[in-house]
């Protein structure tokens, strides 16, 4: 509105200017006077224009004024509903916490009621109690008059009643749950063992300390002597045998300890005997090469035996100690035998239960590698392989089946249990292993004393070359749940006390005869 009264004010300032422009020159024509006449229309014109541009504006703003004030009054209706609804929630809520505070008055009387009742039942247990202990007292007194037997006796001796039931309950739990674990696990291990030896089966002989070489004719025990013997003498010098030469015709014995130095002796003598030529100066070369020629055999024979079970990776100082196990003997067995033997079983029992199969035979072959050494190193075989396979590279589960195929460390893994299974196989066949009479003899005492130490056993017997004891019982003295328990100690001390190749059998027999005369 201030726009047009602008307008209108710019028009009418300039219409009065020219006006007064045209007043001060005196002159104005008629085309003037009709602009005039234009101008005051224009200015007619343009108030009109301006009320009616006010008026649309003041209806404008009315109408926007009214859509305001109605949305308002809807919206204030809208509230006022809204608070008529929370107010009466709050008016329900009300009326239900009044119900509740009722209840409540209501249940707390209830529960005074019920305190003051279990106060009274309460004061009569206390009296009824009192009343029982008592009497208890009474009648315990009683009982210890006529029992003749203080409480605590009594109660020691209830404790050991039930202790002997306990423990007799225990054994048949014990003998119920080994029947049950021998059944599935005999039937499983002779499964594997069978399949194992059944796939390897190898020859086996006994080794000597002595060796035989046969002579051409008696002549040449002479000149093996050598004028004074010095032949003899600068022979055993440089290779550390003993020659043996007595009466048996066309025939000499090499005799040591060291098989090693006794193969160098034999290849050298033969050579000699072959060659004619018996001098101490060709004696010395000849040894020396034959010490040569068994040291390339050694390598050979390790790296052969490598092969043949399928291996790679391991040390050259190793393998040297492979071959010197086939000059090494244990209870008369050949030590590179048994190693592949055990090598080949360990793996066939692996493929059978799904383990390492390479890491088995690799410890297998070489859980005896101390052996190879054992006469130049101090320690037991066990920790001298263990040095060995450690100093030269091998692997931590290897080194547990050195140490551990004796039992003398725990197994950390499966192959090293089967290793020590399948050494024990291979040790213990009949024929493979020889013993001395005095340890045999010593070892069967030692067992039927470790028998005889359990009370109740009347006679014990040790067969089949200690490997079976047999325990007879007194039936009146031993039950059968008992008899597992003494079969299960002795055969725990027996592995704690004694040593032997293989293994144990402990049976326990229990037997009740009764016997009547018909006259």
């Amino acid at each position: 509105m201030d726009f047009i009264y602008i307008l209108i004010g710019i028009a009418v300032g300039v219409a009065s200017g020219y006006g007064f422009f045209l007043y001060k020159k005196g002159k104005l024509s008629e085309e003037k006077l009709k602009i005039s006449d234009e101008i005051n229309k224009i200015l007619e014109e343009a108030k009109r224009e301006a009320e009616t541009i006010k008026k649309e504006a003041y209806l404008s703003a009315k109408e926007v004024v009214y859509q305001l004030k109605s949305e308002a009054e809807k919206e204030i209706r809208e509230k006022s509903k809204e608070i008529n609804y929370q107010e009466k929630r709050i008016r329900q809520k009300e009326e239900l916490l009044d119900r509740k505070l009722e209840q409540v008055d209501k249940k707390e009387s209830d529960i005074n009621k019920k305190e003051k009742e279990l106060t009274n039942r309460e004061r009569q247990l206390i009296e009824k109690e009192n009343y029982y202990n008592q009497l208890i007292k009474d009648q315990q007194s009683l009982l210890e008059k006529i029992a003749g037997m203080k409480e605590e006796e009594a109660r020691q001796e209830l404790f050991r009643k039930i202790e002997q039931e306990a423990r007799f309950e225990a054994a048949k739990l014990i003998k119920k749950i080994e029947d049950e674990a021998k059944q599935e696990a005999d039937k499983k291990a002779k499964e594997i063992l069978s399949l194992a030896v059944q796939r390897y089966a190898s020859d086996y002989v006994i080794d000597a300390t002595v060796t035989a070489v046969s002579l051409p004719n008696d002549e040449m025990k002479g000149r093996i002597i050598g004028r004074e013997g010095r032949n003899i003498r600068s022979f055993e010098a440089l290779t550390g045998v003993d020659l043996v030469i007595d009466d048996t015709p066309e025939l000499v014995i090499l005799s040591s300890f060291d098989p090693i130095r006794r193969e160098v002796a034999r290849i050298a003598l033969e050579r000699l005997i072959t060659d004619g030529r018996i001098h101490p100066a060709r004696i010395e070369e000849v040894v020396e090469k034959a010490r040569r020629d068994v040291d390339i055999s050694i390598r050979e024979e390790g790296e052969k035996a490598i092969f043949e079970l399928g291996l790679s990776g391991i040390h050259p100082e190793i393998i040297k100690l492979i071959g010197r196990l086939k000059y090494r003997t244990s209870y008369g067995q050949n030590v590179l035998q048994h190693s592949k033997e055990v090598a080949w079983l360990s793996g066939l029992m692996a493929g059978e239960i799904g383990a390492n199969v390479v890491l088995a035979k690799r410890a297998g072959l070489l859980h005896d590698i101390g052996k190879a050494v054992d006469h130049e190193m101090e320690g037991s075989h066990q920790e001298i392989g263990a040095m060995l396979a450690r100093k030269y590279g091998e692997s931590e589960e290897v080194i547990n089946a050195i140490l551990s195929h004796h039992e003398d460390v725990e197994f950390s893994c499966v192959e090293s249990a089967l290793v020590a299974a399948s050494d024990a196989l291979s040790a213990a066949r009949p024929g493979v292993r020889r013993e001395t009479i005095e340890s045999y003899i010593k070892r069967l005492t030692k067992l039927e004393e470790l028998a005889m130490s359990f009370q109740g056993v009347q006679n014990c017997y040790a067969i089949q070359a200690g490997r079976e004891v047999r325990l007879i019982v007194r039936p009146e003295m031993v039950t059968d749940e008992e008899c597992a328990l003494i079969a299960r100690e002795l055969s725990k001390r027996i592995e704690k006390e004694l040593s032997y190749p293989g293994q144990i059998k402990v049976t326990v027999i229990r037997e009740s005869r009764f016997i009547e005369y018909a006259k």
